[in-house]
């Protein structure tokens, strides 16, 4: 798990040191930084991806992330020409991993002469295939969706842009969630180190309306939080590497029979949920999943429904990152930790402000505490009080 992250010349960030719990939740304006804390960690995977980072080596340019050249990653005031990145993890035991990567202006590959000794590194989820991450542009509705033998067979991987969440499900959706996803050599070593005895924490993912434990029946369960009555039917298309992905709806008493809709009339909202959905219950413990925008094109109701889903997985062992803008998102995690499904001290709130300092802007990271009763103990401007601003104006007086 990632206990903190440091930053140092990157972006927006001067020096600033993000601190990470089982469920972190990333907020704040546009153009504050939050989008970078998910960057550095997606260039360390992809520069591993490459085999450079093994080399001490990082591409600023890959299939995770496109940061340009390190012109446009060093921080604009930076007082040394060099970007660190500082990582303190529980792998094993408690470890820090620095790299210090040098400057060089026009290159999109820089080196580090400081850098952890990489077998240290290999096992850790961020470097593995226990390792989600969905960008806030995820496919929405379409005809047909790819499929990819090695991705999602090999490697249990559903695509940046959930755009192999079909063939996954496809392929897994009748496997127990407590299988899914793990390795048979990794299997013994993961129980035995983010299971208690006697009792599989996923198990809390389990939809209390839904007995199956077959992934099928547990994605349209939580489904159904978003839709309800949503059936989910997944096909491969003959001769072509595609899937078809198709929806249809039990309604009264046309339970069982209603007609199968295509992917393109049914609003955006369920296909955008759906690879999230899937990526959190075919997660064993120990993953790390970094989502972004999980609430786009979700009602309010589905926006909590998310916010309760994604704090479930992190009480089982599961780390969730995400970047939102929804309050609806924040007030489902803060009724998860009011309903015992999630302890206060998991959630780890990161608000993100601009400041400035002798006329140069950087970013500050503010986080706000929440108790066990879900409440939060302090509200910097601009952390989610917009409604509230917004009613103060709406109990004045109309004017004229």
């Amino acid at each position: 798990m990632i206990h903190s992250l440091r930053l140092q010349n990157f972006k927006p960030f001067e020096d600033q040191i993000i601190n990470f719990k089982p469920l972190t939740l990333l907020s704040g304006l546009n153009g504050m930084g939050k989008s970078s804390v998910l960057q550095s960690l997606l260039l360390l995977r992809q520069s591993y991806q490459q085999r450079l980072l093994q080399r001490k080596y990082l591409a600023l340019n890959g299939n995770l992330v496109n940061i340009g050249t390190a012109k446009d990653a060093l921080f604009e005031g930076a007082k040394k020409e060099e970007i660190i990145f500082e990582l303190i993890v529980e792998h094993q035991d408690i470890q820090t991993w620095t790299w210090q990567f040098k400057y060089n202006k026009q290159s999109d590959v820089l080196s580090s002469d400081i850098a952890p000794i990489t077998d240290n590194i290999h096992g850790f989820s961020l470097f593995t295939d226990y390792f989600h991450y969905l960008q806030a542009e995820r496919f929405g509705p379409r005809n047909v969706f790819e499929i990819s033998d090695d991705l999602v067979r090999q490697h249990f991987q559903i695509g940046t842009r959930g755009e192999y969440a079909a063939h996954f499900l496809y392929v897994f959706g009748k496997f127990d969630i407590n299988t899914v996803g793990i390795k048979q050599k990794d299997s013994h070593s993961i129980n035995r180190v983010f299971e208690r005895p006697g009792k599989s924490e996923i198990n809390k993912l389990i939809h209390p309306q839904e007995n199956s434990r077959l992934l099928n029946s547990q994605v349209k369960a939580w489904m159904g939080e978003i839709s309800p009555g949503t059936n989910i039917h997944v096909d491969p298309i003959a001769g072509v590497d595609l899937m078809r992905l198709e929806y249809s709806f039990d309604m009264g008493k046309d339970v069982g029979i209603s007609s199968r809709y295509r992917n393109t009339n049914v609003g955006f909202g369920i296909t955008y949920t759906l690879p999230i959905i899937v990526a959190v219950l075919a997660s064993p413990p120990g993953t790390l999943i970094l989502v972004e925008n999980p609430e786009a094109h979700l009602h309010p109701r589905g926006q909590a429904k998310m916010g309760e889903l994604l704090a479930l997985a992190a009480s089982c062992g599961i780390q969730v990152v995400l970047e939102t803008h929804s309050d609806h998102v924040l007030n489902g995690i803060r009724l998860a930790v009011h309903g015992g499904k999630i302890k206060p001290e998991d959630v780890q709130l990161n608000y993100f402000q601009r400041r400035e300092k002798q006329g140069q802007a950087f970013t500050k990271v503010i986080s706000p505490h929440i108790d066990r009763n879900g409440r939060i103990d302090r509200w910097p401007d601009g952390f989610f009080d917009e409604w509230e601003k917004s009613l103060y104006v709406l109990l004045e007086p109309a004017g004229e």
